[in-house]
């Protein structure tokens, strides 16, 4: 019999490998549960930025995509890039996790899926004009600069690529909806990856934090051009929960980062 148990929350060193280990089985695990629960929000055919709601249709962020070639890293269900392919563009949709990709495909419409590491991705040199990630593959690597690089390299001169990020401010807040969300509890300095572990030491999920001034940084040392750091208000429309996001800290910290950057 397969004995359950409540993973150990901690803070400790995760390399790249464990990283990418941890977050491909956690995704694969958890997809079901996370379509379920934030299936309707996301949409089939949507591209949403975070859980603030703001719609890539109103910010326009990537500009016109229409006859572009478009990577979506970290897709999850593939949302994002079927709202892509309804605006004229050619996205493909990459992942780690193999779970997530079925969603894709229980969700239907012809863009073609790839479950590969952002780290380490499987195309060309120079095959996207455009590369974008709502949440995806940057907040769970040890080494971002190294996913930059390889977008950097899959992208054409000029191209553009656009992440959202949980903002870094939070790091420095319990991971609460409410009340008791709004007091700093840990440093905002401390880059010690958030670690949920199983019984043995092994890690079963990994998160890592980067403040504003590291994220800038890696950008320019993946080879672009920071345009525009976008943080979201939270709309009136908006009153749901998001894990530790709410309307109670949405209006008054911010919960997402949007970077904006440009093929040096």
């Amino acid at each position: 019999m397969i004995q359950e148990y409540e993973p150990e929350a901690t803070r400790r060193r995760a390399d790249d490998a464990e990283s990418s280990r941890a977050n491909r089985g956690w995704w694969d695990r958890n997809a079901d549960e996370y379509q379920t629960e934030h299936g309707a929000f996301l949409g089939d055919d949507r591209f949403v930025w975070g859980p603030e709601g703001l719609d890539e249709a109103d910010a326009r962020l990537l500009g016109d995509v229409s006859g572009l070639d478009v990577l979506e890293i970290g897709a999850g269900a593939a949302q994002c890039s079927r709202w892509l392919a309804s605006r004229g563009a050619r996205p493909v949709a990459l992942d780690l996790s193999h779970r997530q990709l079925q969603h894709a495909l229980r969700i239907g419409a012809d863009v073609p899926l790839v479950q590969a590491d952002a780290g380490a991705l499987p195309f060309r040199d120079g095959s996207f004009d455009l590369a974008c990630s709502a949440y995806g593959a940057v907040p769970f690597v040890a080494d971002p600069v190294r996913v930059f690089r390889e977008v950097r390299r899959v992208l054409r001169p000029g191209g553009r690529w656009v992440f959202s990020v949980t903002h870094p401010i939070r790091w420095a807040f319990p991971d609460e909806p409410g009340p008791e969300g709004l007091s700093v509890s840990a440093s905002y300095f401390d880059r010690t990856p958030y670690v949920e572990q199983d019984d043995e030491g092994r890690a079963v999920y990994v998160e890592h934090h980067r403040t504003i001034g590291d994220r800038v940084r890696d950008v320019v040392a993946g080879g672009f051009r920071l345009v525009d750091l976008v943080e979201p208000e939270w709309p009136e429309w908006n009153t749901q929960e998001w894990g530790g996001w709410s309307p109670l800290r949405g209006n008054l910290i911010p919960g997402t980062a949007i970077f904006v950057c440009e093929r040096a």
